[in-house]
């Protein structure tokens, strides 16, 4: 067995959330001795909604929680909904497993659309269910999957739904950033974001653009809310403050990464998670490994079937202990059984290659053959392909 040791190590954090801090987040995080109910604050915090707006591609309200991503889906679901009414959830992995036990903890009447983890449910699906069941007033979606790699075709969804007069509801927490996403030419009426995943700042934030439509369904909720009052938050947003106290030091990283993304264009970084994506599933295939979601492949995220007879945690050490760096076990039935590598966010195409040559060494180590470099080399490819068309199509 090859044995060599490292003087010097640097944590990379790898995994779909929390993801790599943005530089000038950092810095700009630094200056938090700032007051949530002064005047210097109200501008910036205007300013940051008004980013998110152009950012996100839209003209419906957005509102900021200080919360995780799963603050704004449990906001999504005391809001819009009466005990008893009857729900979809689209649920694939996980986090589709999240949406069910959230709308039956508030007491819906759930209907759960299953698809294999890996798998994505399929728009014909979803159109048969509200079909059958006209009284539905909600359908509650991933747009990513993270815990599996897969992706749901959100358009074709949101295009089935808004015929209807249900709300779309779409976890786009790992969906931001690394997939298109209309939310007005589709329909969308909550689209949940959170600050750990392609904004690059902590985990503490979490952001909801919500439609008219979803307003208007609001006005006859009686499901109970306080915290996650999201009429509150509209009403205090308007004059630039959040209903409760701020995580002041998150948002004005935000304001940071959100000046960032918009003199880079949201479609460049969703471009740059794509490319990434891309080129670890043709690393994968030159080293032999299989996809987790080879169907409906994501770029938030590429899951890996560990080798046979192999358990994932083994690589996932590997990765800890020989290199520093944290990539992302299974979670769920796969944990164990898959490994997952990040794409969203502050990681580019050098951060990928060192990656993929980590997994080279260990793979070895383990006993696993491979063609050292052959990972490497196929991802190199991409890039250089998609960088010489990038250059032509300027």
């Amino acid at each position: 067995m090859l044995k060599f040791s490292m003087y010097l190590r640097k944590q990379r954090l790898l995994t779909p959330g929390p993801t790599p801090l943005h530089p000038r987040a950092l810095q700009a995080m630094m200056g938090a001795d700032v007051h949530h109910r002064t005047d210097e604050f109200r501008t910036l915090y205007l300013a940051v909604l008004a980013d998110l707006k152009e950012v996100l591609g839209t003209t419906h309200d957005v509102l900021i929680l200080t919360a995780s991503g799963t603050g704004a889906m449990e906001a999504s679901v005391a809001n819009c909904f009466s005990p008893n009414d009857r729900v979809i959830v689209c649920s694939a992995g996980k986090f589709g497993e999240r949406w069910v036990e959230l709308a039956r903890a508030f007491g819906l009447d759930v209907l759960v659309l299953s698809a294999p983890y890996g798998d994505a449910v399929t728009p014909a699906a979803l159109a048969a269910a509200l079909a059958a069941n006209p009284e539905v007033k909600g359908v509650f979606v991933q747009a990513s999957e993270s815990s599996t790699g897969s992706i749901h075709n959100v358009r074709a969804m949101g295009e089935i739904v808004r015929r209807t007069g249900a709300l779309f509801i779409v976890d786009a927490i790992t969906g931001i950033g690394t997939m298109p996403l209309d939310i007005h030419g589709w329909g969308l009426d909550i689209v949940i974001g959170g600050s750990q995943k392609a904004f690059m700042i902590p985990p503490g934030l979490a952001f909801l653009a919500v439609s008219n439509k979803a307003w208007t369904q609001m006005e006859t909720a009686r499901l109970p809310r306080y915290y996650f009052d999201l009429r509150r938050e509209r009403k205090n947003a308007a004059k630039g403050e959040s209903a409760w106290t701020p995580a002041t030091s998150l948002i004005l990283g935000l304001a940071d990464v959100l000046r960032s993304i918009k003199t880079m264009g949201m479609e460049k970084l969703i471009a740059n998670a794509q490319m990434l994506a891309e080129a670890t599933r043709h690393a994968c295939a030159a080293l032999g490994l299989e996809l987790f979601a080879p169907s409906h492949p994501g770029a938030a995220v590429t899951a890996i079937k560990a080798p046979r007879g192999m358990d994932s945690a083994v690589i996932v050490n590997e990765f800890r202990e020989r290199f520093g760096s944290v990539i992302a076990n299974g979670q769920g039935e796969m944990k164990g059984k898959i490994f997952r590598i990040a794409h969203l966010g502050y990681f580019d195409a050098v951060d990928l290659f060192g990656v993929l040559a980590q997994l080279e060494i260990i793979l070895e180590i383990l006993g696993v053959p491979v063609q050292r470099g052959a990972g490497v080399a196929a991802a190199e490819q991409v890039f250089i392909r998609q960088t010489a068309e990038a250059a032509l199509a300027v």
